[in-house]
This record gives C-alpha cells, structure tokens and sequence, in this order.
C-alpha cells in the first residue's frame, strides 16, 4: 500500500513540474522555413508609369523535395524604416510580382518573407525603385518602321495618280453593276433608294458610303430620275444633302435637285427600320441600295426590298451582317470592298494611293507571315520575336 500511494505522488510531483515549466511530453521545436533569395526591384519598362517589377531567388525550402513552404509575402513601403504593408500574398513557386497603380516619382522599398504553417522566414528586403512612364516602346520599332515605309508608299502613289497614271483596280460585280441598276431605275420610271446605314459621319463606312451616293447621284441627276435618301443620324443627313446637291450641280442640273428627298427620319433602330420598309413598299423603288453601317435591321430591310421586287445593293464592313444581305442581295460588297467600290467610282487620286498602297501592305504582311512561319518551323525564333510587341 506504502509503495503504491508512493507511485502516485511521484506522478502527481511529476506532472506538477512539467505543467510550470510547460514542456510537454510530446514537444518538437518547429523550424521557420528558409528565406527567399536576392531580391531585385526595377521599373516595369516600355510602360505607361505606376508599376515595378519585384523579382526574388526562390527559397531553398520551396525547391528541398518533400519540404515546400505554403508561398511568400510581399510588404511594401514608402520609407526604408517603414511600415510595411502585406500587398500580396503569392503561391509557391513564384519568383515574380508586378506592383501596379503606383505613384510615379515616388520611391518604394519592398520585403519578402516565406511562409510556411504560418510562420514566416527571415525577410530579405529590396529596393529602393521609382515607377516611370516611357514615351517610346521600343519593343514597337520593327511596327513603327512598317508604318513609315507604307506612309511613304501611299504619297509615292498618291503623287503617281495626281500625274495621272491609271491605277488598276480589280472589277468588283457589285460596283459594275451600279449604272445598271440606275438605268434599270430610268426605264421603268421608279425612283432609286439609297440607305447609307445607321453608322455617325465619322464612320469609315459611311465616308465610303458617301463616295457611293455621289457616283449615284450624278448618274441619277443625268438620267432625269428621283433619289430617295432616308437618314438615321441628322449629321449624315446633312452630309448626303450636301452631297447629292453638289452631283446634281456637276452636271448642270442644280434647279433638278430635290432637298425633301434627303430627309431625317429618326435615330430609333427598329422605327427607322420600319419606316425605311414603309417608303419601299409605298414607293416601290427600282433599285435599293444599303451602303454603310448596318445591324440587326439588314436582314428586314433587304427582305423587304426583295418582296417589292427591287434590284438591290448593299456594301458593309460589319462581318456579322454580310450573311444576310448575300441571302437577300444582288450584289453585295463585303468588307474592303466597300472602301475600294468608293475609290473605283470616284477616281480621286488620294483614295487610289491609298488603295495601292494597302494592297503592297497586304502583300508584305503575307510575306513576313510566310517567313516567320518558316523560321519558326527550323527553329530559328529571333524573327518572330522582332514582332513581339508584349
């Protein structure tokens, strides 16, 4: 009985001691993990200003096979001494950052920890790095050389077709089929409608537009026969008044021009569109012609042209309308086309400099494709990386 009331004290002394000075039976010292390597800040080049690039050698816990660590903590400050504060919270594995929305012309000092269990290692600081913007990108040269050069070979055909050299321009259907369809018009006495779309005055397609309506109308002006022109923006609606004007003029025939055939409608969709359908069917036109901008409405306006039995031609650059008007159309201009439709018609020398010029383009960008694709194929990747614009 003495021995066992012995036992128990001792186990009860004993506990009593490990209990004050807190060391468990159990006890493991845990060891912070490593810190990360060297740590680099600079300025992120060929930007716009307000960001730095933090850069850091990996821990040697976060490559040490079976350890890891959970990632690393990034601080940052405006003063050496500080304080800093958390930013950034990166997984393992990372060996980068890039600190956006800075201040310009401010210095930062930055600090790396590693984290792992929620202990963090020793921290390696870096800096100072003041965030600046650049005003040249140099990465863009090879695009800014392409530039020069193709601006350089416009004026050179620019010049050319002021001396007057006859460019060749390729036929296009639907532009050889613009005084058809208006002598078609003249024979049967019907009027001509002319849609230049829902696009603003400053619009590439409605300025091709307006090139169009100016070829049509001088046509039209020496036919003796009627233009009707429904407007959806005011601004265009003025535009083609004035336009329409100055072609009847041209031709000697100012007192033959009809101000309320150029008209305002609405700057509505689906009213403008339901009018426009309104003046075909009541006015029964020969010919209809969608130059410009179009929407939704393309499909409704050239199946409402087709049920009246009118010649129609239509002429966009936006892609996802071009379907419809192939389904309703005669004749339709896709894409570029219309640009070109707008040179052809008005032979002005700078529209057909221009043209060329974008042909010779087109054709120097197919090159450069062809050779980087070859380079890249042998495993030479310098070429491609000239126009790596990142």
């Amino acid at each position: 009985m003495k021995v066992f009331l012995v036992l128990i004290v001792s186990c009860w002394l004993t506990d009593i001691w490990l209990f004050a000075s807190e060391v468990p039976f159990d006890s493991v010292t845990v060891e912070p993990p490593s810190m990360a390597g060297e740590v680099l800040v600079r300025d992120k080049p060929n930007d716009t200003g307000g960001t730095l690039i933090i850069q850091w050698a990996i821990s040697a816990d976060d490559t040490a096979a079976g350890a890891g660590i959970d990632g690393y903590m990034v601080y940052r400050s405006k003063n050496v001494d500080g304080p800093y504060k958390l930013i950034r919270v990166l997984p393992s594995g990372s060996i980068s950052f890039e600190d956006t929305g800075l201040d310009d012309g401010q210095a930062y000092y930055y600090r790396i920890s590693s984290v792992k269990d929620q202990l963090e290692s020793q921290i390696v600081a870096g800096g100072p790095a003041i965030p600046s913007g650049q005003w040249y990108h140099t990465k863009r040269t090879p695009i800014l050389v392409l530039m020069i050069l193709f601006c350089i070979t416009a004026v050179v055909f620019i010049v050319k077709a002021k001396g007057g050299y006859t460019f060749y321009v390729r036929p296009i259907a639907g532009i050889d089929a613009v005084d058809e369809a208006i002598g078609r018009a003249t024979e049967m006495g019907r009027p001509i409608l002319y849609v230049p779309g829902l696009g603003t005055a400053a619009d590439v397609a409605t300025i091709a537009a307006f090139t169009i309506l100016g070829r049509v109308a001088r046509k039209v002006a020496e036919y003796n026969t009627r233009v009707i022109c429904p407007n959806y923006d005011p601004v265009v609606m003025t535009v083609c008044q004035e336009v329409v004007k100055g072609a009847y003029s041209s031709v000697g025939k100012p007192d033959m021009y009809e101000p309320k055939d150029v008209f305002f409608i609405t700057q509505d969709q689906f009213p403008y569109t339901a009018a426009v359908n309104g003046i075909i069917l009541r006015e029964k036109p020969a010919t209809n012609f969608y130059m410009g901008m179009f929407y939704a409405e393309s499909l409704v306006l050239a199946e409402t042209g087709f049920i009246a039995g009118s010649i129609q031609i239509a002429g966009t650059d936006q892609l996802i309308q071009i379907p419809f008007f192939v389904c309703a159309c005669d004749y339709v201009l896709m894409g570029e086309e219309l640009y070109a439709a707008s040179a052809y018609l008005s032979k002005e020398p700078q529209q057909l400099g221009t043209l060329k010029a974008q042909d010779w383009g087109k054709v120097v960008v197919v090159l450069l494709i062809i050779i980087g694709t070859v380079f890249s194929t042998v495993g030479w990747s310098w070429f491609s990386a000239l126009f790596d614009i990142g």
